[in-house]
């Protein structure tokens, strides 16, 4: 594949204009609709989202001739987050030359210029700045997703569709996308909802990608439990037998980069799980032993969640809180986050031993930080000053 400069780029694409006026100006007969359907429901009438996606319309592009494109040049959307950083820190050890796409901010994303990657800033929610940060790029590696302030539509899924027609019509030559396991078994919440409609419209697109839909990440727990364990303060939890195979970010980001280098990979559907599915009360009873000492447990039973994303459907300015305690509900329900993982071991050719155990994960965490505990306790009885 050749890169361009935008000045080559097909009109629709290098006119700001043009994208402004709407998400389907990348490709008018491919536009995704969000439709809200209105069903009979006892006590009143419900609403429900349900987005239809067709990307068979979007049509191939030809873009002027140029320099060819390395294959170790890659895009890294949403580098800034937990997943993102690991990402792009295996792609700058592995060799990789990595390009990060950040929102403008306050605070600039310099660490990752520290490390070796390149900054670039665009908004998947303002689709005309997302052209430049494609030009000479070969991967995009997805890890976006919109913040917790934001409505969950605005990013994951307006925003991908325009940077997926983007990457199509500029002829990137392989699309990543982390999803969530178990997404196109929930219809009735949003954000898995439009996950699971991102995974049909990139797999129309015509674009060579690979799926991954992840379970749930270690490094999440450490602020969830271990640290408000360690500071005596209250451990939120459920009273639901929910069981999630979690997964160390960096191990997600090493298969990540295996599966992009094996062709028998390419535009599959993967699922990376853990080696052990857990319950919250199981994580934090093995964050107490660890830990030393006992967690101040406040429990929010599952129907107080049904309640509250309930109450917040009564309010237009409060929609999105309600989409987000869905996803919440979900992931505090009867369910098990996990998935077999030998027939991806054996595609991939890993060895299941060398993926992170949480109680190795954690473990190590522990160690260190009451290792460092130790330490300043000890500096602070080497200072003191006695009269």
């Amino acid at each position: 594949m050749a890169s361009t400069s935008l000045a080559a780029l097909p009109s629709q694409l290098a006119s700001p204009n043009r994208l402004r006026r709407g998400r389907a100006a990348l490709s008018s007969t491919a536009r995704p609709h969000v439709i809200l359907h209105r069903a009979a429901a006892k006590g009143g009438s419900r609403c429900r989202l349900a987005i239809t996606c067709n990307a068979q319309a979007v049509a191939p592009t030809s873009i002027a001739q140029g320099t060819p494109v390395r294959p170790t040049s890659i895009l890294v959307v949403g580098a800034t987050g937990t997943l993102g950083r690991q990402v792009v820190r295996r792609a700058l050890d592995e060799g990789y030359d990595v390009r990060c796409l950040v929102r403008p901010r306050p605070a600039p994303a310099d660490f990752l210029r520290d490390w070796g990657a390149t900054v670039v800033n665009a908004d998947l929610s303002k689709p005309e700045t997302i052209p430049a940060t494609l030009v000479g790029i070969h991967t995009v590696i997805d890890c976006a997703t919109g913040r917790p302030e934001e409505p969950i539509r605005t990013v994951d899924w307006e925003g991908k569709v325009a940077l997926i027609q983007c990457a199509k019509a500029m002829g990137i030559q392989k699309y990543v996308f982390y999803s969530i396991h178990n997404c196109d078994k929930h219809p009735e919440v949003p954000l898995m909802e439009i996950k699971h409609c991102t995974e049909k419209f990139i797999q129309d697109s015509g674009l060579d990608y690979i799926i991954i839909r992840l379970c749930g990440f270690m490094q999440g727990l450490i602020g969830q439990y271990a640290v408000p364990i360690l500071e005596e303060k209250s451990v939120w939890g459920t009273d639901a037998p929910t069981r999630i195979a979690y997964m160390d970010t960096q191990d997600v980001a090493r298969l990540t980069f295996i599966a992009m280098r094996n062709e028998k990979a390419a535009k599959k559907l993967l699922t990376f799980a853990g080696p052990r599915a857990w319950t919250t009360q199981e994580v934090i009873t093995l964050c107490e032993r660890l830990a030393g000492q006992d967690a101040n447990v406040t429990t929010v039973p599952v129907a107080v969640l049904r309640f509250t994303r309930q109450l917040t459907r009564f309010f237009q300015w409060t929609n999105d809180v309600a989409d987000r305690l869905a996803f919440s509900e979900v992931l505090s329900s009867d369910t098990v986050f996990s998935a077999p993982m030998n027939e991806t071991y054996q595609l991939l050719g890993v060895d299941a031993n060398d993926i992170l155990s949480l109680e190795k994960y954690l473990q190590d965490y522990f160690t260190n930080i009451l290792k460092k505990l130790k330490d300043l306790k000890a500096q602070s009885k080497q200072t003191d000053i006695f009269f």
